[in-house]
């Protein structure tokens, strides 16, 4: 049987044709509500089980303010991307008064619903995540909106729900990664990706396949590949090389999937990049410690992390309205190292 939907703020504004602002005064019993309204507003709240974000509610409504702590959800914490975006999240959380309590989902669902109903418990003043790879549903962030808890999603955005968003621009960097490649002379580039359920992986497509057709190269399926990790790489890239009509050069979603690539064409006598180039998505540690070098397209991670930080709290201290969805985009560049020509 589905959950009933908690009651919010909002919901009772509406019973009572009332502001959500009257609704809060009510509440908490002011005498600038009339005490028939009050008592209406009460007894209606009760009878719906209502139970607020207290610590939320006094931030955005108090000058006296506890103890501010703001959630964060990373899918893993080995990827450089997300540890750096964590970085950017503390960086600006600390320097604005705020503490962070941080849970890894493992990219699993089950996990990441667990996180959101603890940090919720803990009332925590705001949530930032970034979603798992297998999460197809999203009546938990939902949720967690309905209750007037602020949310703001990183890298892997939830289109489900009206949420602030932070993310860069991944089409024009694969756009302009891949365009890279072709102006030096690749013509069969083959391509890398997730699960094309999340936006990422579809935006990432969307640029590498743009720039093939821009140039006249033509898209051909037969050549990309759903893979986002360095096993898997090695396993299914042999397959690839020993085409008559092989890759001349690989594009991949992330830098440990690029790197997979980039040694087992080395494994297989081809020369990097002279025989194959290869292009990776991230500029993590790892791109400089490999040989060649990679070339990659920089995410810039500390730098989502700090705007995604100061979205949640534009929320949490009523600067930016609980009801508008802030989108910010944050541009990419192209380091080019030794992994193509």
């Amino acid at each position: 049987m589905k959950e009933k939907t908690p009651l919010t703020m909002k919901d009772i504004a509406r019973e009572f044709g009332v502001s959500v602002a009257t609704v809060s005064r009510a509440l908490k019993d002011s005498p600038r509500i009339s005490a028939e309204r009050r008592a209406a507003i009460q007894q209606f709240a009760r009878e719906h089980n209502f139970t607020p974000n207290l610590i939320a509610e006094s931030l955005r409504f108090s000058r006296v303010q506890p103890m501010k702590v703001i959630g964060v959800i990373i899918p893993e914490f080995t990827h450089f991307y997300f540890s750096s975006v964590l970085m950017g999240i503390e960086e600006e959380a600390s320097s604005r008064g705020y503490r962070i309590m941080v849970a890894q989902s493992g990219e699993r669902y089950e996990r990441e619903v667990k996180i959101c109903q603890s940090f919720y418990e803990n009332k925590v003043c705001g949530i930032i995540v970034s979603q798992a790879k297998d999460t197809h549903k999203y009546d938990h962030f939902q949720k967690l909106m309905d209750l007037g808890v602020p949310l703001v999603f990183y890298d892997r955005i939830c289109t489900g729900v009206n949420a602030s968003r932070v993310v860069v621009d991944d089409y024009m960097g694969a756009f302009n990664a891949v365009t890279h490649l072709i102006e030096t002379g690749c013509k069969r580039i083959a391509f890398y990706g997730s699960a094309p359920t999340l936006e990422i992986s579809k935006n990432r497509f969307n640029g590498y396949k743009d720039a093939l057709l821009k140039f006249g190269l033509g898209f051909d399926e037969q050549i990309t590949r759903i893979c986002d990790n360095r096993a898997d790489a090695e396993a299914i890239t042999p397959d690839l090389l020993q085409q008559d009509q092989r890759p001349d050069a690989f594009f991949a979603v992330n830098d440990d999937t690029a790197i997979g690539i980039l040694y087992t064409a080395k494994r297989m006598g081809l020369r990097v990049p002279q025989d194959v180039s290869v292009c990776g998505f991230t500029n993590g540690q790892r791109a400089v410690a490999c040989d060649p070098m990679l070339t990659t397209v920089e995410q810039r991670g500390v730098k989502v992390g700090e705007e995604a930080a100061d979205i949640l709290i534009g929320h949490v201290e009523g600067v930016i309205p609980l009801d508008k969805a802030e989108r910010r985009v944050v541009r990419t560049r192209l380091i080019i190292r030794g992994t193509t020509r």
